[in-house]
């Protein structure tokens, strides 16, 4: 009688408790910081999705954040020198909670949410801090607004692929993608800004998250020509080899359109100079159309030029540009490709992707294919403009190429491009040549 009488009142002892007082506690199991120019990433590993609390405090500047019923097992925190951080505290709080403060440099808004587990790591709690001091000092590299009377240089936003808390591939000796990104991004700047009338800006100089949406934002703060998106591919089965050259798929633009569209924020948005603020709906969709077209085909055109240059140091997996609705290909006014430069899968591409000498031989090939569209259609304003032999110019026509496009593009009339050419109708096959006329003919 005495021993059932234990049982029952154990049972309602637990019975009254909370859960937490018997649940296990969440384990924050390390402590990540990823340092980019103008802000910084605190990642927690945690055992568990975890109910937590953020908010800050002043004087001094910190980031406080409360995590239920949890305990810290993490080993000792790394800071980067450019963190906005300057040390991660930890202590426990009476009730089970666990208390996490970020001592700051100066003050921050910052904003958090849970990961689940992937290929890399578990669950996790990414808090991330604007450093609002850095941001506001960030000036974009070139700007097309310049003097009246001075040409610009054409700008190329390198995005190296991946970063941070996100490495990207894996090869089988451990090369990770995003530091192969990087190395590649980094020769390709270096030729740039030695190319007269050129000159290259790094959408991400280091190792930090960028979001995709982020690296097509810093492309239009730099103004830039054309967007270049650097890879490294991974497949399961490691024989496949080869390097590919992707522009956005129709399917992609026609979504990235409506998404403009539906969203009220993007209302003064820019779309090839041209605000839609004061447009129409019927209007904006006709602009906003006409430009991702314009764009998709600047950017098969850059692709293909990319891509047969490719073909001259390795074998390339895809003979023929493919089409993808990637997100960091989805800009309306900026022509843009994405380059997978090897399968870092392969253990024979990995090895190359490693070796410095070789990742210049894929840079020095992207400047060509990129330098060589220019050269052929600089940009109205451009240094390449002033020095690119365009007078008289020829055109090697592409698909989707009208006479009308042709003449636009090159600012001429549409009579002075067909009587330099002897053309008595406006058909045109893939593959002729044009004669471009000087712009007063």
């Amino acid at each position: 009688m005495f021993v059932m009488l234990k049982r029952f009142l154990l049972l309602l002892t637990l019975s009254l408790l909370s859960p937490w007082a018997w649940a296990e506690a969440v384990k924050v199991e390390g402590v990540r910081l990823w340092a980019a120019p103008d802000n910084t990433r605190v990642v927690l590993d945690v055992s568990a999705p975890v109910d937590h609390r953020v908010f800050t405090l002043a004087g001094p500047d910190r980031v406080v954040i409360d995590l239920s019923k949890s305990q810290y097992r993490a080993a000792a925190v790394s800071i980067p020198e450019n963190s906005l951080v300057t040390r991660v505290r930890n202590g426990a709080r009476d009730n089970g909670d666990l208390r996490l403060v970020l001592d700051l440099r100066s003050s921050t808004t910052p904003k958090s949410f849970l990961l689940p587990p992937n290929e890399q790591y578990g669950h996790r709690l990414v808090i991330d801090l604007a450093d609002q001091q850095q941001a506001k000092a960030q000036q974009p590299v070139k700007t097309v607004q310049q003097v009246a009377g001075k040409a610009r240089n054409v700008v190329i936003a390198i995005d190296a692929g991946h970063g941070g808390e996100d490495p990207g591939a894996n090869g089988k000796f451990g090369t990770r993608e995003k530091n192969v990104t990087l190395a590649i991004a980094r020769e390709l700047k270096k030729l740039l800004d030695a190319e007269p009338g050129m000159s290259g800006y790094l959408v991400r100089d280091g190792d930090y998250y960028v979001s995709l949406r982020d690296r097509i934002k810093r492309a239009h703060q730099a103004n830039a020509d054309l967007f270049v998106s650097i890879h490294a591919d991974a497949f399961q089965d490691r024989r496949v080899h080869g390097s590919s050259v992707y522009v956005l798929s129709r399917r992609g633009a026609s979504s990235e359109m409506a998404r403009i569209l539906a969203q009220s924020e993007n209302a003064s948005d820019l779309v090839g100079g041209v605000s839609l603020n004061d447009k129409d709906p019927l209007l904006q969709s006709v602009l906003l159309d006409l430009s991702q077209n314009a764009s998709i085909e600047a950017s098969t055109v850059v692709a293909e030029n990319v891509l047969n240059q490719l073909k001259g140091i390795g074998k390339v997996h895809k003979k023929e540009v493919q089409r993808a609705g990637f997100v960091v290909l989805k800009s309306p006014d900026i022509p843009s490709i994405l380059v997978e430069t090897a399968f870092i899968s392969n253990p024979d591409e990995e090895r190359r992707l490693q070796n410095r000498s070789h990742q210049q031989k894929l840079a020095s090939s992207l400047l060509t294919g990129i330098r060589g569209y220019f050269r052929s259609n600089p940009p109205p304003g451009t240094l390449m403009a002033q020095m690119s032999p365009t007078r008289p110019m020829q055109h090697v026509i592409q698909r989707g190429d009208t006479l009308t496009k042709i003449a636009q593009r090159y600012e001429v009339s549409l009579n002075a491009l067909k009587n330099a050419n002897g053309l008595r109708s406006d058909r045109v096959m893939v593959g002729d040549v044009l004669r471009i006329p000087s712009a007063d003919s």
